[in-house]
């Protein structure tokens, strides 16, 4: 058996895998993929591994994952990557590489963008965001539980925003984006008072949006990102 590799990084490993099989035609479309426990020991990485590359496979709408045993359990695939999914996939590959100060930068663009077109449309969904800054204010939600969700959180605005290439461009740097917010919440010495203020964030974003005050909801959205990692360590403080 080869020795598993705990590297953060060895999601890459199962995505490079699964995403070579889906481009050459060895995974087709209605075939299930090998059970994560297979993956894991032919892969030589930790199952933890496998399951951060499948749920980027299932953002994606590559694959449809099902809990439990029997015939419907497990990973089928329901799409193939062509075209623009093909270079998508990459960039999940490529982004974990990327220099911090630019996926910040590229972020703050990103979702700068995305309010500003939300709060400009009277006919905006937001059902699925209120679902989970409902789900974001559980009682004891463990930070990796509550940073999950936060992603989900930022990614439904740009899918509600309606640009495709936006969406597109927010899915393929989400790993990034959640491998850097992870670590960040480890250098924050009070994790409660942080989530709190992180909330009354989302919800002070989310109000602007709907007032249709875009100005408010760039401003926000902005300082939102920049506090965060500032906050964290991560980057240093604007003066």
């Amino acid at each position: 058996m080869p020795a598993t590799t705990a590297s953060p990084r060895a999601w890459r490993t199962v995505l490079e895998r699964i995403e070579s099989d889906l481009l050459e035609g060895r995974l087709r479309p209605g075939e299930r993929l090998p059970s994560e426990r297979d993956l894991a020991t032919e892969l030589g990485v930790g199952r933890s591994s496998v399951r951060e590359a499948l749920r980027v496979l299932e953002v994606m709408g590559l694959i449809r994952t099902a809990a439990g045993s029997g015939p419907q359990a497990g990973a089928i695939v329901v799409a193939t990557p062509d075209g623009g999914m093909s270079t998508l996939l990459r960039l999940q590959v490529a982004a974990q590489g990327f220099p911090l100060a630019d996926v910040v930068q590229t972020r703050i663009v990103l979702e700068d963008a995305v309010v500003a077109r939300l709060s400009a449309d009277a006919d905006r969904d937001l059902d699925a965001v209120h679902a989970l800054l409902a789900a974001m204010g559980a009682d004891q939600l463990p930070a990796a539980d509550f940073l999950a969700l936060d992603a989900g959180l930022h990614y439904a605005l740009a899918e509600a925003s309606g640009n495709t290439v936006i969406c597109a461009m927010m899915a393929g740097l989400r790993t990034a984006i959640e491998s850097y917010v992870r670590a960040g919440a480890d250098r924050i010495e009070d994790w409660d008072a942080m989530a709190t203020r992180l909330r009354a964030e989302h919800h002070a974003i989310v109000d602007a949006i709907e007032a249709g005050d875009t100005a408010a909801a760039r401003a926000l959205v902005r300082t939102h990102i920049t506090d965060y990692y500032t906050a964290a360590g991560l980057v240093p403080a604007e003066h």
